[in-house]
């Protein structure tokens, strides 16, 4: 190919787009999370998180250590998931859901390379019986999001789920006003 040609195309070639920062990262980030949490828990959508995960992904669990050991192993196993819950399946009508706790989202640059996401949820699932979702649980979680500068956008790198525990009584108990607890 003519080096007239081969310039022109480099010249024709997007530029890599810039990582956003600031309020734009922080949007970026919560967007991406909710997308990711819906496709595993309440939209059960196996087929939407390879668009979400980098091609090195893992997941390392608390509970049970390299849990994710892939992209492709999670994809497998949220598609089981979800076929588990379908009519005839070894859950059929089985229904949980994923609640970000408020004002525990936190999301940090990390250079140009990506962010780091840190936050807390709680858990619940379907009681058909009382037509309610009951909490469950909750934990915490870390997410390393990698900027693909070619794609323009992110993709989750890692994530690391930890501090499991059963679900806080809610609401919580009233507390005693201070002046009844200063009274002999």
């Amino acid at each position: 190919m003519p080096l007239s040609l081969l310039l022109a195309a480099a010249l024709a070639a997007p530029a890599p787009a810039p990582m956003p920062t600031g309020d734009a990262l922080d949007r970026a980030i919560a967007d991406l999370d909710g997308r990711l949490f819906w496709a595993v828990f309440e939209g059960c959508d196996a087929a939407a998180l390879p668009d979400l995960l980098a091609g090195d992904f893992r997941m390392v669990h608390d509970k049970g250590g390299l849990a994710e050991p892939s992209r492709d192993a999670m994809v497998a196993d949220v598609a089981k998931s979800c076929a588990d819950r379908r009519p005839g399946g070894a859950q059929a009508g089985y229904r949980n859901r994923r609640q970000l706790v408020p004002g525990s989202h936190h999301v940090r640059a990390m250079g140009d390379w990506g962010a780091l996401e840190e936050g807390a949820h709680v858990f619940f699932e379907w009681n058909a019986a009382g037509a309610r979702w009951d909490m469950v649980g909750g934990a915490h979680y870390m997410h390393l999001w990698q900027w693909m500068p070619a794609e323009g956008r992110f993709r989750l790198s890692q994530s690391y789920s930890y501090d499991h525990a059963g679900a806080a009584p809610y609401p919580p108990a009233p507390v005693a006003p201070a002046a009844a607890l200063s009274a002999p």
